[in-house]
């Protein structure tokens, strides 16, 4: 039987949306082995006093299995 993990992580980025969710990802993967999928949960970002978006910010759960578990 395959053993399947998910961590919760908060990635951010000065570009986009897209951008945070691949440096959450890239991050966890420094640490997590055998990664399978990354599912969004909430986008969000911090606005300037101008209305521009300075902070753009991913909050996604990355899936991967247990190494032994199959």
């Amino acid at each position: 039987m395959t053993v399947i993990k998910v961590v919760e992580l908060v990635g951010e980025s000065q570009t986009s949306w897209e951008d945070a969710v691949k440096k959450a990802v890239q991050e966890a993967s420094k640490t997590v082995r055998n990664i399978s999928g990354v599912e969004v949960l909430n986008w969000t970002g911090d606005v300037d006093e101008t209305g521009n978006i300075v902070d753009y910010k991913a909050d996604v759960q990355v899936a991967f299995r247990v190494e032994g578990t199959e």
